[in-house]
């Protein structure tokens, strides 16, 4: 059965098309199928299958929605796209086959770079509220196997939102076999700074569950104090600097 895509969908910049890109180099990648020559796969995942279903329908896509299971045996869903100028569109933007060890720095342009950041940050962000000495706390964690890429979104990120860049934390594998993954954190003040940049022109793509949290927090009785620059000892065994940027 011949499926339906929007096969130009990544060859033109517009916030739609920066999200999902942004997504996919969180939970995204392209592989080569062995029983053909010069053909690729499209996988895109995610714990949320309504998500997919905006993605698909941003796509024009009529690709079906499936179910995998991860390394611990929870369900995903996803979407396998087997269009070729799709996926050379994509390798041509910088996602390539065993994108985990290869990816690069990503030129979005500054225009829609705070879709891509949404895109990233829904796939590979996190944001919680947590409790010290009975006052509230909140924040917001960006992570990638790659040094290069994180160290560019750093600094374009903050950049934007006008603040200091980011430590760069290297987090140490479980064992021998997971790959090395990098970090940056955002605290309180900044984590108000990036909700903004995130959803002020009420984008049509975006996570309800992460931008919920964001709301939450507005909600939640905080005491004034001055900001210091210092790393989050929460967690710091299993982490090791890698760069202090100020």
């Amino acid at each position: 059965m011949k499926r339906h895509i929007d096969k130009d969908f990544f060859k033109i910049w517009t916030g739609e098309m920066s999200y999902v890109l942004g997504y996919i180099v969180a939970d995204g990648c392209i592989y080569k199928r062995k029983d053909r020559k010069d053909s690729y796969i499209l996988n895109i995942t995610s714990k949320d299958r309504d998500h997919l279903v905006s993605i698909n329908k941003s796509l024009h896509s009529d690709y079906p929605i499936s179910i995998k299971y991860n390394s611990q045996r929870m369900p995903h869903s996803q979407i396998q796209i087997s269009n070729l100028e799709i996926c050379k569109d994509l390798m041509n933007l910088g996602i390539l086959p065993r994108k985990t060890i290869h990816l690069e720095p990503i030129s979005a342009p500054d225009k829609y770079f705070f879709d891509f950041v949404r895109g990233f940050f829904d796939g590979d962000g996190s944001v919680y509220i947590y409790i010290v000495n009975g006052v509230s706390q909140i924040k917001v964690n960006f992570v990638s196997t790659s040094y290069s890429f994180l160290d560019n979104f750093n600094s374009h990120l903050c950049r934007d939102l006008g603040i200091s860049q980011k430590s760069i934390h290297r987090l140490l594998p479980k064992d021998d076999r997971r790959l090395i993954k990098y970090s940056i954190d955002f605290y309180i003040s900044d984590c108000e700074k990036l909700a903004k940049y995130l959803y002020e022109n009420d984008p049509a793509l975006y996570l309800t569950r992460k931008r919920r949290i964001f709301e939450d927090w507005k909600s939640k009785p905080r005491r004034q104090y001055i900001k210091k620059n210092y790393p989050s000892k929460v967690g710091w065994h299993l982490n090791q600097q890698v760069s202090v940027l100020n």
